[in-house]
């Protein structure tokens, strides 16, 4: 019994010099622990292999290792040629997005890191349509159809899950997978758009995934 009683004040001391310690450690961490630049290489894969992708770079601004804001920009494309009715549909235009990723690993100090996020997104672009033709059922003949340069905007949110390791010196690769919603849109007078711009085709998986290779500055 006395034995416990000596081992109860003990175990307090161990836990408030724990805790203090942790403190001491967190109070310690600079607000600012630098920023890194991280370009994706799945857009640019898309771009070869298919008929639309793109290009992205982003700047990330580490807060005490746990917050990062977030600015990504990149320029979207589309060269697409229906087969069956052969109309076309070509765009490209610049996109924006901005958020904040937030590491969810209990050791935020960590070569690894396991992002939650989300962020707010915008692209203002022009399309072309064309098709070769239609046929007039009345007077016969074929009357080619075409549009060049509609106007839209698209505004839309992306939720984010991503995982990042450090590999050597600056070194960082990692993916993220997104969730888009849309917000608002203006697709201009012939409707929804093929393809937006950083959103992706229209009327598909609202899922997208990027590949990052970032280097810390």
């Amino acid at each position: 019994m006395l034995l416990l009683v000596m081992a109860i004040p003990a175990n307090a001391q161990k836990r408030n010099a724990a805790a203090k310690k942790n403190v001491a450690e967190r109070d310690t961490v600079a607000l600012f622990r630098g920023f890194s630049v991280s370009v994706d290489a799945v857009g640019p894969v898309m771009m070869a292999v298919s008929d639309y992708g793109q290009y992205e770079a982003a700047l990330h601004l580490n807060l005490r290792d746990r917050y990062f804001p977030v600015v990504e920009v990149g320029y979207g494309k589309a060269d697409h040629t229906e087969e069956n009715t052969q109309m076309s549909y070509k765009t490209s235009a610049p996109f924006f997005r901005a958020g904040m990723d937030f590491n969810v690993l209990k050791n935020k100090h960590d070569i690894y890191r396991l992002y939650v996020g989300a962020r707010y997104a915008f692209t203002s672009y022009k399309y072309d349509l064309a098709s070769p033709g239609v046929e007039d059922p009345v007077w016969g003949g074929v009357t080619p159809y075409e549009v060049k340069g509609a106007k839209c905007n698209y505004h839309w949110l992306e939720a984010a899950l991503g995982v990042d390791v450090k590999l050597v010196g600056p070194l960082h690769l990692g993916w993220s997978l997104r969730y888009k919603q849309k917000l608002t849109a203006d697709e201009g007078k012939l409707g929804k758009s093929w393809y937006v711009p950083g959103f992706g085709k229209t009327g598909t998986t609202a899922f997208g995934a990027l590949f990052n290779i970032s280097l810390d500055i």
